[in-house]
């Protein structure tokens, strides 16, 4: 696998926004497992949906995010609201 050297890719979350909960390791088949005491913090059980979020750097997948698919509702639902409320009001 060919390493990026002195190329930063994801952009550094703000302070306090972040917080490493364990390593991951990736089997043969491609597989990972979320640590127990993760999947507990964020209350995440059997069946629950998550959407995986890459972030992108010209080309290349740099960084990746998991958000369970029920919250995405509510954070799209917030944006669009935030949106609606700073937008200009048309014009007749």
């Amino acid at each position: 696998m060919e390493k990026h050297k002195g190329k930063k890719c994801c952009e550094s979350p703000p302070a306090g926004s972040y917080h490493i909960e364990g390593i991951i390791s990736v089997d043969e088949r491609g597989q990972m497992v979320l640590p127990k005491e993760a999947r507990v913090k964020a209350g995440i059980q059997a069946g629950d949906k998550l959407a995986l979020v890459a972030w992108r750097k010209g080309d290349r997948v740099c960084c990746f995010s998991l958000i369970k698919v029920e919250e995405m509702g509510e954070m799209l639902g917030e944006l669009v609201s935030s949106l609606m409320a700073t937008a200009p009001e048309s014009k007749k």
